[in-house]
């Protein structure tokens, strides 16, 4: 095992770029590195004083190794850098016009766009497990590596926001390697004026999603807090230069602003009941979601390569948020509670039936806009991933809350689900990607509901001609729904949604390329 570098750094040349500190007041560490001058206590955020050259890293690369051709590395560059990189809020993620330049700057970020292109496009399974291979083990020596450069840290955001079973990972290690980079003092210096930062606060504010895309998704405190540069984000929008994707990613950072200041105000508890001071603050981020979709929806222009998705992505996080929002009245209730005549419960289920709504409302917009149809396969899995906990809440209210006296036509959930189903069965993507899985395990989950209906139906047939000359009283649908469920033998854990994702085998799904994580607290998160 290699010891510590406990060596010294060596003495200042005076034509050196970097300046020395002379602020009184430091971080712990710089003091400690400004009297032992050891060499292990730095981080360098200056790529130029990497070991490994250019030509070093065209030469180990594994299209220099063979394990990718040339042509097909090329083929998959030129991909990625058409739709699937404007899906990153306008390109923000790539900064290199060749695939010959992103392998001079960083064999990292290399394996990483083949990674997430391979994940693409039909046919490229082979090439997907090499890039993906190459691409971990990169990721892993990164960890300990000293030198790190902007291209890094895209790789990183890159790979988590497409590769669902890493994506946690990699986003707490781009941002801790940011703010190694000082990208978080670059945020605040950029919309102080200072030009030369602003490429590195656009990237600041680029981790800022990636990092609450996960926070929101895993229901996990985010790693970047909300400091007066993101609360004053859109400054960043009043500087020269800027383009429509400064608008679109800053659109981002808005609603996860309020999404996460929606997760600070209630909490992670899924089973903790709003009371009634929670019920008002409903309200409140409810208005703030429909302002945020008035500001943005025609602030957002199409784009050549993807269309009038932006515009169009802006109404479906609109319902997405709101959907996330309105569920949170049903935390920690039984559908037994919702039909008294009491004002709080009336209130609940106001709430609940604007979170149905808002689910059949989000799946509408994915089935009816082609442009965001055509989104499914390309944009980060974020979205896949707000698809699936729509459906699964719908499935859910269906099947455990019809007594709960809300507005649900089970009719009309059910239909919608199996369109979902069959829109990411027909994806064109390679078999390794997410939606592939989701559809699988959708479809296993539909088909368990209709043998319930199925048996239900049976059921209450036979319970009706057992008792046909026996006078009986009066029953509400509801009274009547519910014996029926009395006498239906559910499979175990068939009721229960909060494992429901946990169980790969029993739904379908693969563990090796679903997020684990991910859906279990999606799950979770749903009421009931």
């Amino acid at each position: 095992m290699p010891g510590m570098a406990m060596t010294r750094e060596n003495s200042q040349e005076p034509d050196r770029e970097e300046p020395e500190d002379t602020t009184l007041v430091s971080a712990p560490m710089a003091s400690l590195f400004e009297v032992t001058k050891l060499r292990n206590l730095r981080s360098y955020s200056d790529n130029k004083r990497h070991d490994r050259s250019p030509g070093t890293t065209l030469q180990n690369d594994f299209i220099s190794r063979g394990l990718v051709g040339q042509a097909q590395a090329e083929e998959l560059f030129r991909i990625f850098s058409g739709p699937l990189n404007q899906y990153l809020w306008g390109g923000i993620a790539l900064i290199h016009d060749s695939l010959d330049a992103v392998r001079k700057s960083s064999s990292l970020l290399l394996a990483a766009i083949l990674t997430v292109t391979a994940l693409h496009v039909p046919g490229n399974e082979r090439v997907f497990d090499i890039a993906y291979s190459e691409f971990l083990a990169h990721v892993s020596g990164s960890m300990f590596d000293r030198y790190h450069s902007l291209d890094d840290v895209r790789a990183l955001a890159i790979g988590a926001f497409w590769l669902s079973d890493v994506s946690w990972k990699l986003s707490g290690h781009a941002v801790r390697i940011a703010t190694e980079l000082q990208l978080h003092l670059s945020f605040a210096k950029a919309i102080e004026g200072h030009q030369d930062h602003v490429e590195k606060g656009r990237l600041w504010a680029f981790l800022y999603v990636c990092d609450h895309h996960f926070s929101i998704a895993y229901g996990r405190p985010p790693v970047i807090h909300e400091d007066l540069a993101i609360t004053n984000h859109e400054a960043f929008l009043q500087l020269p230069g800027i383009t429509n994707a400064d608008f679109r990613l800053h659109s981002q950072v808005s609603m996860f602003v309020i999404l996460s200041r929606i997760y600070e105000t209630f909490g992670p508890d899924s089973t903790k009941p709003l009371n009634a001071e929670g019920l008002k603050l409903l309200h409140l981020f409810n208005s703030q979601l429909d302002e945020w979709k008035m500001k943005w929806e025609s602030r957002l222009a199409p784009n050549p390569h993807i269309n009038a998705y932006p515009g169009k992505g802006v109404l479906l996080h609109h319902q997405f948020g709101k959907l996330q929002l309105n569920s949170l009245a049903l935390r920690g209730m039984a559908p037994s509670t919702l039909c008294d005549t009491s004002p709080e419960s009336s209130e609940r289920r106001l709430f609940a039936n604007r979170a149905v709504q808002n689910a059949v409302s989000a799946l509408d917009i994915v089935l009816e806009e082609p442009d965001i149809r055509r989104a499914l396969v390309g944009v980060p899995i974020y979205l896949l991933t707000t698809v699936t906990f729509a459906t699964v809440f719908l499935l859910k209210v269906r099947l455990n809350w019809h007594s709960a006296c809300l507005d649900v036509d089970s009719s009309l959930i059910l239909s919608l689900v199996e369109r979902i189903v069959e829109l990411l069965r027909d994806a064109r993507a390679s078999d390794r990607h997410l939606a592939r899985h989701i559809s699988k395990g959708l479809r296993n989950l539909v088909d368990r509901f209709k043998e319930q209906d199925r048996q239900a139906s049976r059921t209450a047939s036979s319970v009706s001609q057992q008792h046909i000359s026996i006078p009986a009283a009066p029953t509400t649908a509801a009274e009547d729904f519910q014996t029926m469920d009395n006498q239906i033998a559910w499979p175990q854990g068939q009721m229960d949604f909060g494992t429901m994702w946990g169980d790969f085998d029993s739904w379908g799904m693969d563990e090796n390329y679903l997020p684990l994580g991910m859906f279990n607290t999606l799950a979770s998160q749903i009421p009931g």
